[in-house]
């Protein structure tokens, strides 16, 4: 018995599938990520210019917005001066133990060049005077 093959052409093979463009496949990820990027950017800017606003004060805050037609200048007013709380004097005890913790820590220092040993040295040698002396003299 013969085989009869069939005469008509053979099926071309299917079209090759056209991949996503980068876009769309990331889409589900990037776009996310970029918006909450850009809202940690735009919370931080706010919150740093804020703050320098804050620091600055209300006049200079009012004159430091630009306009659309052109920029404006700081103002040159100086700031109300800071009211200063009188310093409390540490009692002599403190500021001995003070000395000695500072002497410890001077003592730690590991030193690579001559020069720098012998400012601690002397440094350390005016510490041992300090606390040695019956009375401290006031900064």
């Amino acid at each position: 018995m013969a085989t009869h093959q069939s005469s008509s052409p053979p099926t071309p093979p299917p079209p090759p599938l056209q991949p996503d463009s980068l876009g769309r496949r990331y889409s589900k990820f990037i776009l996310p990520l970029l918006a909450v990027n850009i809202s940690i950017g735009a919370y931080l800017y706010m919150k740093t210019n804020k703050e320098k606003t804050e620091e600055e004060g209300p006049a200079a805050a009012v004159t430091s917005t630009p306009t659309s037609t052109a920029i404006t200048t700081a103002v040159t007013s100086t700031p109300p001066p800071a009211i200063q709380e009188p310093v409390k004097p540490i009692p002599i005890d403190q500021q001995r133990e003070l000395f000695k913790w500072i002497l410890e820590e001077k003592r730690k220092v590991k030193t690579k060049d001559p020069q720098e040993k012998k400012k601690i040295d002397e440094e350390k040698a005016l510490l041992k005077q300090f606390i040695r002396a019956k009375s401290i003299p006031s900064l």
